[in-house]
């Protein structure tokens, strides 16, 4: 298991990017959260089977079809049992 925090910077808001990363995730399995940042970007927290995470932040550098992704940050986290994956406000 595993749980990461990511940040992704480039034209990821107003292209569907969390819709399309919540839906991923959930047919992933993964629990967590995604949202727009302030700065323009989007964050998220991903938690599940490292295999899982792997796929989650392999399609984050790519994003939906209308996304620019420019950086993508990745920091370790701590597992919290979190369940299910839905968007933050």
């Amino acid at each position: 298991m595993r749980r990461v925090h990511v940040s992704i910077e480039g034209r990821v808001q107003g292209v569907f990017f969390r819709a399309s990363c919540v839906k991923l995730a959930r047919e992933l399995g993964l629990a967590g959260w995604v949202r727009n940042a302030l700065d323009g970007g989007v964050e998220a927290a991903f938690e599940g089977s490292t295999e899982a995470v792997d796929r989650m932040l392999a399609w984050c550098r790519e994003g939906p079809p209308h996304a620019h992704v420019d950086r993508v940050d990745v920091r370790e986290d701590e597992l919290t049992g979190e369940h299910g994956f839905r968007v933050a406000r």
